[in-house]
């Protein structure tokens, strides 16, 4: 049997010590007996994976290791639960462990409680050192720095010096710039789709400068990106209402663009969720003014809907009604035959549990008892009409921001009901209700945040029923959001449950 020297160098660094160090002040400690030599360049201490070290501990297996021995106790593992492992492998085959320069030996009990006890601050070091670039990273995040990656098209970059530090900025590129502003200027005008804009970016010779081809994904990121915007107010408004994580105070939305970083806190990683995500004031000056990008960018939160124009267009009921028996999502169906528009209740079309909704629901008749009883309900606010209306809360265009993305999520959910099975349609239902009831409380809190606001609600309420058959669907659904919290219907019978 023979000892072992074991070396680690993860990188080569001025302040850490070679291999060749290592196993110099190693052979010191072995003295006159035999020896054998492993070691291990380029790896790291936090895990286990290292071609020589394991050679090493398969000769442990193979009974030929007494001791094994390092320069230090982390040139072994970085990690507690590693190094408790390896203590009860080498306690397992009767092998010591020896530290050098800590003088530690777990052949004396002394020496193996002060081995534990250096194990701990060995970890507690590595941590410390991975929370210091960490925190380091998203300081700098937080002051603007140039944090690295591809500039963004319409842009170029130059030296700058943020709080005595050199770092680098970005600066307006003439003709990218030139092709962003088109972009904007046209996403903003509903006529143009995404596919509409790369078609005339085609057509008309405008080339992407930087070797790539103009794409739909790629005209999405650049309409998503405030690194364009004449950051203001209402950009601020707008991330608040989002749930964004914004670093700076709002008397810094002074025209200056944004980074978006994804943050500490945040999960996720889709581009339209800015939950927790990182708003910071860049050092450089937007070039698309706030009004354009907003538009460009609420209509990107809501392009899904927009793509999809027959979804959820059935009746402006949709998402209200539920089976009066199991409270489940009626669903609506239109067909040519003289049912007209018809509704079913889900959980007897998929699971067979429910008895359903026994009489047929005709739509049409729905929507006209519910009409009716929709006036009713607004009689007493008639001389409301011409009163003179106060200006909105801000507060009310952030909910409705919320729920636009609400309203998306049910219809998303209400498309998979048919053909679903058990364990989905019982999944589809309770999240249909838990975003419905989201809804119903942004809705309530738009109508009840002062008492002017209610009555501004209610007076536009009662202007789109008074003039019913020239309001828009979508008027029409904002009317039943507005008084309506669910709507019940079984064997005939209908009860409706208002909001107030």
């Amino acid at each position: 049997m023979y000892d072992a020297i074991y070396a680690r160098q993860s990188i080569d660094k001025k302040d850490s010590i070679s291999i060749e160090s290592q196993l110099s002040m190693c052979e010191h400690e072995v003295r006159d007996k035999e020896f054998k030599k492993y070691s291990d360049k380029g790896y790291s201490g936090k895990n286990l994976d290292r071609p020589d070290f394991e050679r090493l501990l398969e000769d442990i297996k193979n009974g030929l290791v007494k001791r094994v021995i390092v320069y230090k106790l982390d040139r072994i593992s970085r990690s507690i639960l590693d190094f408790s492992s390896l203590m009860m492998f080498f306690s397992e085959y009767n092998v010591e462990f020896v530290s050098t320069t800590e003088k530690f030996d777990t052949s004396t009990p002394v020496g193996r409680a002060m081995l534990n006890i250096c194990i701990v601050f060995a970890q507690l070091e590595r941590e410390t050192i991975q929370q210091r670039i960490s925190d380091a990273y998203y300081s700098r995040n937080k002051k603007g720095f140039y944090m690295g990656g591809t500039v963004p098209y319409g842009y170029k970059r130059e030296s700058t010096i943020i709080d005595e530090i050199k770092t680098s900025k970005f600066v307006i590129n003439g003709e990218e710039s030139e092709h962003i502003k088109l972009i904007y200027s046209m996403y903003a005008d509903n006529n143009y789709s995404l596919t509409d804009i790369v078609k005339f970016l085609t057509e008309n010779g405008i080339t992407h400068l930087r070797g790539s081809i103009w794409s739909t994904s790629r005209i999405s990121q650049i309409l998503r990106n405030p690194v364009y915007v004449k950051s203001d107010f209402s950009v601020y408004e707008f991330f608040k209402s989002q749930s964004a994580n914004i670093i700076n105070d709002v008397s810094e939305f002074n025209g200056r663009a944004c980074y978006l970083y994804q943050g500490t806190i945040s999960t996720t990683r889709k581009q339209n969720d800015l939950t927790d995500k990182e708003i910071v004031i860049a050092p450089h000056e937007g070039f698309i003014s706030s009004d354009e990008w907003l538009k460009c960018r609420i209509r990107c939160l809501n392009n899904k809907t927009l793509a999809k124009t027959c979804k959820g267009k059935n009746s402006w009921l949709v998402g209200k009604i539920k089976c009066g028996n199991c409270s489940y999502a009626v669903v609506m169906r239109k067909t040519n035959t003289t049912w007209g528009r018809y509704g079913f209740c889900s959980n007897h079309q998929s699971m067979k549990t429910c008895e359903g909704t026994g009489n047929t629901i005709y739509i049409d008749l729905v929507e006209e008892y519910v009409f009716n009883a929709i006036k009713n309900k607004l009689a007493d606010f008639q001389t409301l009409a011409d009163d003179t209306k106060n200006k909105i809360n801000p507060k009310v265009k952030e909910n409705e921001l919320k729920i636009a993305k609400l309203d998306n999520e049910i219809d998303e959910l209400l498309t998979k009901v048919v053909g679903a099975n058990a364990v989905v349609m019982e999944y589809i239902n309770k999240k249909v209700d838990e975003l419905d009831e989201k809804r119903i409380k942004l809705l309530q809190e738009n109508v009840t945040i002062s008492q002017t606001a209610k009555k501004d609600k209610l007076v536009t309420t009662y202007e789109h029923v008074a003039n019913w058959e020239n309001t828009s669907f979508e008027d029409k659904q904002s009317v039943v959001d507005t008084l309506i919290q669910v709507i019940h219907i079984a064997n005939g019978e209908v009860s409706i449950s208002w909001i107030f």
